[in-house]
């Protein structure tokens, strides 16, 4: 059987090898070339996916670690929450933190308290006045460690003088609310006595 490539003409030759350079040029373009970057991503999410696998494991191998943490924390939960008959004590350590950091309090206002069924929120006002060193010092250590001393709102301007700042504070500090006493079980009625029956006499 003849070749069908051999019975072509010399320009029919070269006019279909343009073709089919042409045709692999145009399937490479549509098909080939476009995934050129796909290995480039294809490492990226591996090399994410491994990172993010070590980040799991390593928070998982800390996971008894947390557990004693957490049991530590519950063991001291009382601690961290003062009762409510600490109320009492929010404007003291208010003005005991305010003389160790040389603050001087101009003027203080309570506020309504505000109370749900587990805590309840005291609110305290204050007007001070002192340099920005000992401001910072006080508002910084009314909020350490494990005070529930926080500070709401806070508004400074220059004093008179110009020589100290003059700041308004909203102080707030919550504990837990004693939980209600229970009440009392109604006590049973008595059993009403029962009056034995008086015979009727018979008449004669």
């Amino acid at each position: 059987m003849n070749n069908p490539f051999a019975q072509l003409t010399s320009v029919e030759r070269r006019f279909l090898a343009g073709v089919a350079v042409a045709l692999f040029l145009v399937l490479n373009i549509f098909f080939v070339w476009p995934r050129f970057g796909d290995w480039k991503k294809t490492n990226w999410r591996w090399e994410n996916s491994n990172r993010t696998l070590k980040m799991f494991q390593d928070e998982i191998a800390q996971k008894s670690a947390y557990e004693a943490k957490l049991k530590d924390l519950e063991s001291q939960g009382g601690a961290f929450v003062p009762p409510e008959d600490q109320s009492a004590e929010f404007l003291r350590a208010v003005q005991s933190q305010a003389a160790q950091s040389g603050v001087t309090i101009v003027a203080t206002t309570r506020q309504p308290a505000r109370t749900n069924q587990f805590f309840l929120e005291q609110i305290q006002s204050a007007r001070v006045t002192a340099g920005e060193p000992q401001l910072v010092d006080f508002l910084y250590k009314l909020g350490a460690g494990n005070s529930l001393i926080r500070v709401r709102e806070l508004s400074v301007q220059p004093d008179v003088s110009r020589m100290a700042l003059s700041a308004s504070i909203k102080l707030v500090a919550s504990y837990q609310k004693k939980a209600p006493a229970a009440r009392p079980a109604p006590a049973a009625a008595p059993a009403t006595a029962t009056k034995p029956a008086t015979p009727t006499a018979k008449k004669p």
